[in-house]
């Protein structure tokens, strides 16, 4: 039997630092979400082109719901796409 100090592992274990989420637009003194930018729209969207939630990204609400609106306005626009496969 191996005693504990001989176990080793071939990739050392992570421990997983959280770091703390902030509001982008609070921080960058951000007051309007533009429609028109779609590269920046991208990063509020996964790789199908779903709006992620404000647990993961750390937008405050407000914010969430330009981002939200901003995001809708895009796609009808044709600027960014509903549905998609591997949008980044």
């Amino acid at each position: 039997m191996a005693t504990p100090n001989e176990i080793r592992f071939l990739n050392p274990p992570t421990v997983e630092v959280k770091k703390k989420k902030y509001c982008r637009f609070k921080k960058a003194g951000i007051k309007y979400v533009d429609y028109k930018d779609a590269e920046f729209l991208k990063r509020f969207l996964n790789e199908q082109g779903k709006i992620l939630p404000r647990r993961l990204t750390g937008t405050s609400l407000k914010f969430q719901r330009k981002v939200a609106q901003a995001v809708k306005r895009a796609r009808h626009l044709a600027l960014l796409p509903y549905v998609t496969d591997l949008l980044k």
